[in-house]
Formats: C-alpha cells, sequence, structure tokens
C-alpha cells in the first residue's frame, strides 16, 4: 500500500464515517424495525435490539456482549439481553434482526438510483475487511443475507457501522479510556445515562483530549483496513454509495 493510497482511504473513511453511524443507528432505532419486532414477540424494542446485535455473536453470556458492545452499562446489557434472548434465543434474536434489516432496505433503498452498483462496492468493501478484535462486525457478515440488493444494502451498511464502532472501542481502549469515560468525553452525561450508567459521574475534564486521540487512531484503524479491502480507484464509488444511502434515509 502506497502513501497516496493510504491517503486516499483516510479521506475515504473521514467523508463515511459520521453517514455511517448515522444510517446505522437510524436502523437499529427505527419504529420500521421495533414494529417488526413487536410482530414477532418483542414486546420491548429495546431487548430485541441487544439481543438481536448481541445475537450475531452466538448463543453467549451476557458478559460476552458487554465486553463487545463497549460502552454500555453491563447491568442494562445483563437485563435487555436476557429478557430479549428469553424469546427466541440469541441467535433467533440475531436472524430477525437481520431480516427487519432487510425488510426496512427493501422499504426504503428500492428506489436508489444504481442500487446495484452501489451494493457491490460496498459489498466488496465489506467482504474484504479484516475482522481482528471486531466480532460484532464479522458476526454481522455471517448473518443471513438478503436476495434483494435493496435489502442487503441495509444490512451491508449496518456492518460497517459495527466495523467501524469495534474499531473505535478498540481505540478509545488503547488510549486508556474506560467505557463510561468514553462516552463522558464525547457525547456527556445524558449519553452516559441513556446507555444505562447511573450518577454519580466524575470529572473528565483532565483526560477530554483523549476522546480525540481515540477518534484519531480509529481513523487510521479504518483507514489501513479499507486500502486493504478496496483498490484506490473504488474508493470514489464506496463514498458515493454510502453517500446515496445516508440520503435515501426516511
Amino acid at each position: 500500500m502506497g502513501t497516496s493510497d493510504h491517503g486516499a482511504a483516510l479521506a475515504a473513511v473521514q467523508s463515511t464515517s459520521v453517514p455511517i453511524h448515522d444510517i446505522g443507528t437510524a436502523i437499529y432505532l427505527s419504529s420500521d424495525v421495533f414494529g417488526w419486532a413487536g410482530e414477532w414477540g418483542w414486546s420491548n424494542p429495546f431487548a430485541f435490539y441487544f439481543a438481536g446485535r448481541g445475537g450475531m455473536l452466538g448463543e453467549v453470556t451476557p458478559d460476552v456482549v458487554s465486553s463487545a458492545m463497549g460502552w454500555f452499562s453491563p447491568a442494562a446489557v445483563a437485563a435487555m439481553y436476557a429478557e430479549g434472548a428469553g424469546v427466541a434465543g440469541a441467535r433467533g434474536a440475531a436472524e430477525r434482526m437481520a431480516e427487519a434489516h432487510a425488510k426496512w432496505g427493501d422499504k426504503y433503498y428500492a428506489g436508489v438510483d444504481g442500487l446495484d452498483g452501489k451494493v457491490a462496492v460496498v459489498e466488496e468493501a465489506v467482504s474484504g475487511l479484516d475482522g481482528s478484535a471486531i466480532p460484532l462486525f464479522v458476526g454481522w457478515r455471517q448473518a443471513p443475507k438478503s436476495d434483494t440488493p435493496a435489502g442487503r444494502g441495509a444490512q451491508l451498511i449496518q456492518m460497517l457501522r459495527e466495523w467501524r464502532g469495534g474499531l473505535h472501542l478498540v481505540a478509545t481502549t488503547a488510549v486508556g479510556l474506560s467505557p463510561l469515560e468514553a462516552i463522558l468525553t464525547n457525547e456527556g452525561e445524558g449519553q452516559a445515562k441513556f446507555f444505562g450508567w447511573s450518577e454519580p459521574f466524575g470529572d473528565v475534564s483532565a483526560i477530554k483530549a483523549k476522546h480525540g486521540e481515540a477518534e484519531a487512531m480509529t481513523d487510521r484503524l479504518c483507514a489501513a483496513a479499507l486500502a486493504g479491502a478496496l483498490p484506490a480507484d473504488k474508493l470514489p464509488a464506496f463514498e458515493a454509495a454510502v453517500a446515496a444511502f445516508r440520503a435515501a434515509l426516511p
């Protein structure tokens, strides 16, 4: 990999990281997905979220799910995952989560211009990415795939979200931030409460700069992986695909 290739990959990572995060979060927490979950037996949508997402790891304990998700309070993960897995098992929940993403994609992505080509370049990237230390990404990559380009497009973007998120967890850990500190130095106390943590929260002003260090490290890790997964001449098409999928959000 030449210096120019790394620079192009870094630019692609920096231009797509926020859209990938936004799309993945929007699908995971969409009223569509929560509605389908209710039809399938999950009366608590957040129980479905934890079981469907964590179930990509297989039939594991809540501690394993907590370690892979990273920033949620372990107590919150344990409660929600156990409730959600109780409906159809962790693997059953994961299969439904993959199905829900396919249904969401069919609903919102079918009209994306040049859909087949956009899905193809994203799928090439996802297939070529290294999965070291990011088990949720690898679990999603092995989940049942949609037969439709629109459904598969939504699934692939979620895989990219787990890829970026997993590497960010590696980076926050590497710079010395605990899960709670990683939240407090970024989104703050409101997000910490949403993630299940309880007050009182400590003063993180002295370590706030570590968040920037972790973001920069995440970009470098993602750029190195993306440069190995896609040739430089396909990076513009990858960026265009992510932008198109972001624009198609309802």
